[in-house]
C-alpha cells in the first residue's frame, strides 16, 4: 500500500488489506456514532385544556426527562369540540408549563395556534444539556 506518493522516493508499506478495511469500518463506525450523540431530537407531548392535576405531573416529568437529556420538547396542547371557546385556558396552562421548566429549559417558539392545536417549542438550557 501507498503510504506517501509524493515523498521521493515514494513510501509504500506492505500490509493485510482485510485487517486494513476492518480497521477502517471500526474508525467509521466510532466517527457515525459521535455524530449522532451530537445530534438534538424533537420529542412532543400532547396535553389538553382540561388535564387533571396527576396527568399534568407526569407529562411535566417526561418534558424535564427531555430537557434534561438535552432534547427539543414541542408541547402541543389540543381542543376537542367546545374546548376552543376557551383558549384562554389553554394559555393559561402552557404558561404553567413554562413557569415549572424555567429552570431547565427556555420557550424558542411562542405558543400559537395551528388548526385545533396551540404548539409551543421548547429548548434545553446549553449547560443542563447531557448531564
Amino acid at each position: 500500500m501507498e503510504i506517501a506518493p509524493t515523498a521521493k522516493p515514494p513510501v509504500c508499506r506492505v500490509m493485510d488489506y482485510s485487517k486494513f478495511k476492518f480497521e477502517k469500518n471500526k474508525k467509521d463506525r466510532e466517527a457515525r456514532k459521535k455524530q449522532r450523540q451530537n445530534q438534538v431530537d424533537t420529542k412532543e407531548v400532547k396535553f389538553r385544556p382540561k388535564i387533571d392535576e396527576h396527568d399534568y405531573e407526569v407529562k411535566m416529568k417526561n418534558v424535564k426527562k427531555f430537557l434534561g437529556n438535552g432534547d427539543k420538547v414541542k408541547v402541543v396542547l389540543r381542543y376537542r369540540g367546545r374546548e376552543m371557546m376557551f383558549q384562554d385556558m389553554g394559555l393559561k396552562l402552557l404558561n404553567r408549563i413554562k413557569d415549572d421548566i424555567e429552570d431547565l429549559g427556555t420557550v424558542d417558539k411562542k405558543p400559537e395556534m395551528q388548526g385545533r392545536q396551540q404548539v409551543m417549542m421548547v429548548s434545553p438550557i446549553a449547560n443542563n444539556a447531557g448531564n
